[in-house]
């Protein structure tokens, strides 16, 4: 599903930035948007948080044995 990928996505994004931030005090979606307080970087933080929720669901889907072509 593109759901599926595109929270994957923004969930590895945010995992990324958290990294960052815990290793080198680096926030790098403040530092592209213009600051932890602006607007974009909200909804940049709010779309992660939403795909991570959006992730969690992925752990009690039953996987489709069949293959996709």
């Amino acid at each position: 599903m593109i759901i599926d990928r595109i929270a994957l996505i923004l969930a590895v994004i945010g995992g990324l930035n958290w990294g960052l931030v815990g290793l080198f005090r680096f926030d790098l979606v403040a530092y592209l948007f213009g600051g932890q307080t602006a607007t974009v970087s909200r909804i940049v933080y709010t779309l992660v948080g939403i795909a991570a929720v959006w992730c969690i669901s992925l752990l009690f889907r039953e996987r489709d044995t069949t293959e996709e072509a």
